[in-house]
């Protein structure tokens, strides 16, 4: 993958990105490992949000979105700036994201009382990277654009595991998670149906 094809994070730019890339690339760590690491965080995060009921478990879900979401951002760092890029650096660089993602949105489902639309999220989810891999594989640029993109669908839930602890101590409600649920699914489709059509209009502008 080049650069080009990188999802654009203006977060590459920051001087606590560049200096934590750099100690990287001089370690032994590779690209590929801090992408496998991104689904431990992933895990962990989905798992507080599951068996740690309450305040703590939100904000450790919270935290490990973060984490992961860095690790997003390093290894492509470490292997494009830093020249460590290997042959299935491709490869790492969707899988973990798809894994991730389903584990996080999943949890948020059974979390939310609605299993089925954490599913529901995952699917469309992962439907978003399909089109944008499906118009690369036509010889097209990756179309990373959202409204529900992957660090949309992160942003969504880290907020709304900060408004639920907000809700939990004022409302006692539980309104917030079944929302965000809800608005990763719809936010997903949409997505898939913007992107597509986006395809689309540049094969006709091709042909």
């Amino acid at each position: 993958m080049g650069k080009d094809d990188r999802r654009p994070i203006a977060a590459r730019s920051t001087g606590w990105a560049r200096a934590l890339s750099a100690a990287l690339v001089r370690s032994s760590i590779t690209p590929n490992q801090i992408s496998v690491l991104s689904i431990f965080f992933a895990g962990g995060a989905a798992a507080a949000l599951l068996y740690w009921p309450g305040i703590p478990g939100l904000i450790a879900c919270a935290i490990g979105i973060q984490l992961r979401l860095i690790c997003n951002l390093l290894d492509g760092m470490v292997a494009m700036e830093g020249g460590k890029q290997t042959p299935t650096g491709a490869l790492y660089n969707e899988y973990p994201d798809r894994i991730a993602d389903s584990l996080l949105i999943v949890a948020l489902g059974y979390a939310a009382g609605m299993p089925w639309l954490g599913w529901l999220g995952a699917l469309l989810a992962a439907l978003t990277a399909y089109v944008r891999l499906s118009g690369a594989s036509l010889g097209l640029p990756q179309d990373f654009r959202g409204p529900m993109a992957k660090q949309h669908r992160m942003a969504v839930l880290t907020i709304a595991c900060m408004l639920a602890i907000v809700e939990r101590l004022t409302t006692h409600t539980a309104y917030v998670l079944p929302t965000a649920a809800a608005v990763i699914a719809a936010g997903s489709l949409l997505t898939c149906i913007t992107r597509t059509r986006a395809i689309a209009a540049q094969l006709k502008v091709r042909s």
